[in-house]
Formats: structure tokens, C-alpha cells, sequence
């Protein structure tokens, strides 16, 4: 008989959810919507339509894996990874002052997204239950494999 899974704490409960939302939304969106994303894609990016589309995939199928249990571990290491990878876009993006839609942002919008980023890296990792910082000792995986 497979032992009982640790219970898990309701707030991991509630960011797991709520960043699977966010990706699920994202995905979409990049899938949807592309010309946006594509225009922030540093110039070194090859093939950035193709890029978009898989990264917006990558977000809906980290999404769908953060709901899976057996899933979850690699959905929140691949999660924290792909938010690393984007990276790059979102400091193009902030210092080339690229205009979406005729619109530029302000550093009110591209400082907090810049310094976010870290903490969505983190959060993907919480949620995958990777790591346990800030909420205790690591002690494995918190949802059974």
C-alpha cells in the first residue's frame, strides 16, 4: 500500500492554480495573438513565428502539467526555465522602448516586469513543487509520482 501524500499547504495550492491560469492565459495568447510577442523577439531569435507558436504551447502544456500530479515536478521545472528563456524578450522589449499596437510602455511597466521575472521562476518551481522556500524543509516531491 502506497503511503498517504504529505498534505499540502493550501497557499501552494492557490499559486499553483493561479500561475496555471496565468500560462494557461498566456499560451493563448501567443498562440492567438502573436504579433505582439513577435515584435518584442530580439533579432536573433530564429525563426520567431515558429518560436511563439512552440512557446505558446510550452505555456498552455506547463499549465495543463501543473494540474497533473505526476506532471507536476517537470511542469514546474520546465515552467521556471521557459521563464528564464523569455527573458531576453522582455529586456529587448524594455530597452528598444518597442511600441505594441502604436503604444509604448513606460519603466513603470517594464521595471516591476523586469524585476518579476526572478519571481516567476521561483513561483513556477513552488508550483511544481520543486522547491519549498519560503514555506519549509525540502523533503521530495510534495504530490505523489
Amino acid at each position: 500500500m502506497r503511503p498517504a501524500a504529505p498534505r499540502e499547504n493550501l497557499t501552494r495550492r492557490l499559486f499553483r492554480l493561479l500561475l496555471a491560469l496565468i500560462y494557461l492565459i498566456a499560451g493563448i495568447a501567443h498562440i492567438k495573438s502573436p504579433a505582439g510577442f513577435l515584435q518584442i523577439t530580439p533579432d536573433w531569435v530564429p525563426l520567431p513565428e515558429q518560436v511563439i507558436l512552440l512557446t505558446g504551447v510550452a505555456e498552455i502544456a506547463g499549465a495543463i502539467g501543473l494540474l497533473i500530479p505526476r506532471a507536476r515536478y517537470a511542469a514546474g521545472i520546465g515552467l521556471a526555465l521557459y521563464a528564464l528563456c523569455v527573458y531576453p524578450a522582455n529586456i529587448n522589449h524594455a530597452l528598444n522602448n518597442i511600441a505594441i499596437g502604436g503604444v509604448t510602455a513606460s519603466w513603470l511597466y517594464h521595471g516591476p516586469r523586469l524585476a518579476f521575472q526572478p519571481v516567476f521562476i521561483w513561483w513556477a518551481l513552488i508550483a511544481g513543487g520543486v522547491i519549498n522556500w519560503p514555506f519549509g524543509k525540502k523533503q521530495g516531491p510534495v504530490c505523489p509520482k
